[in-house]
């Protein structure tokens, strides 16, 4: 099994700046929707060419996308647990 690369790893690589990547197991951020992270499928810098290698393999549900060296969200991963709620019951 792959491990998803972080999406701001990927557009700041030599290998995939300025190519059209196909991602699969693919997460994006609930409130702007860019890619958070990823399993890099394919890529091309022609966008047609990559679709129809997606088309031919039958990987129809990978998410498209541009990677350029702007990242709009980092992935947020922390060590850290999130908080335990508590629920003080009968008051």
């Amino acid at each position: 099994m792959k491990t998803p690369q972080p999406w701001s790893d990927l557009c700041r690589s030599s290998e995939f700046a300025g190519m059209w990547v196909a991602l699969d197991n693919c997460r994006f951020d609930c409130e702007t929707r860019q890619p958070i992270e990823g399993d890099v499928v394919d890529s091309d810098s022609d966008l047609a060419a990559l679709c129809g290698r997606m088309r031919e393999t039958r990987r129809a549900n990978c998410a498209i996308v541009f990677c350029d060296d702007e990242v709009l969200v980092e992935s947020r991963r922390s060590s850290v647990p999130p908080p335990t709620l508590r629920v003080n019951a009968g008051r």
